[in-house]
């Protein structure tokens, strides 16, 4: 029986796209199926992590012939979520919003779909930036209200965020995908934020390089 999600820590939950990934190389590299040994060692973990991970969610693996690639990797999309379109709109059209989009890093059997843009800027609206429309942040409830939307993109600035946060939990989109520089809060449980702080991540690798 599958656990909760709460009850699984955020760092097995974060290796389950890194499996997904690798079993895509596994498979491509012509094997149909892998003990949990050898993966393990592909993905430098101890097979009893990855048995342990696994397990959360059924466990996949039979004894003496392993894991089947082709079936783990389906089921790691179901959990994920991946086996269906996820719609995507972006907040935010300027210089970040609109490079993400130009290169969404979205692979062909992940079903990510961008789908809209939106904007306060009369210069950016009306827009088209990579097959997109840039659309007025007047119209966002009424789009949302039209169309599904399951994650909202927010590359604005900092000192706009949480505005646009507060306009994406009123509209009743479930997830977050957080460019700005602000650790978005809320009280409202349903609400799943993924803050990614690049220049955090800078200056994380710049501290590396100083302790080499």
């Amino acid at each position: 029986m599958r656990k909760k999600v709460n009850a699984i820590s955020t760092a097995t939950i974060r290796r389950l796209p890194k499996y997904y990934h690798r079993l895509a190389e596994l498979k491509a590299g012509g094997l149909d199926h892998i003990s949990s040994s050898e993966f393990a060692k592909r993905m430098g973990l101890t097979a009893s992590q990855i048995r342990q991970d696994l397990n959360h969610f059924g466990g996949f693996g039979q004894y003496g012939y392993g894991y089947d690639i082709d079936n783990l990797r389906a089921s790691l999309a179901n959990i994920l979520g991946i086996d269906q379109v996820r719609h995507v709109v972006v907040i935010g059209a300027g210089h970040l919003g609109s490079a993400l989009v130009i290169h969404a890093p979205v692979e062909d059997d992940i079903k990510f779909s961008f789908d809209a843009m939106f904007d306060i800027d009369p210069q950016m609206i009306g827009k088209t930036i990579s097959g997109l429309p840039v659309l007025s942040m007047d119209e966002f409830d009424n789009y949302v209200a039209e169309n599904k939307v399951d994650i909202a993109v927010l590359t604005v600035p900092e000192d706009q965020a949480r505005a646009a946060a507060d306009r994406v939990v009123q509209a009743g989109i479930p997830a977050i995908w957080n460019f700005t520089m602000a650790d978005l809060k809320t009280e409202l449980p349903d609400l799943e934020v993924e803050n990614i702080h690049i220049s955090d991540s800078l200056m994380v690798l710049s501290y590396y390089l100083g302790h080499k």
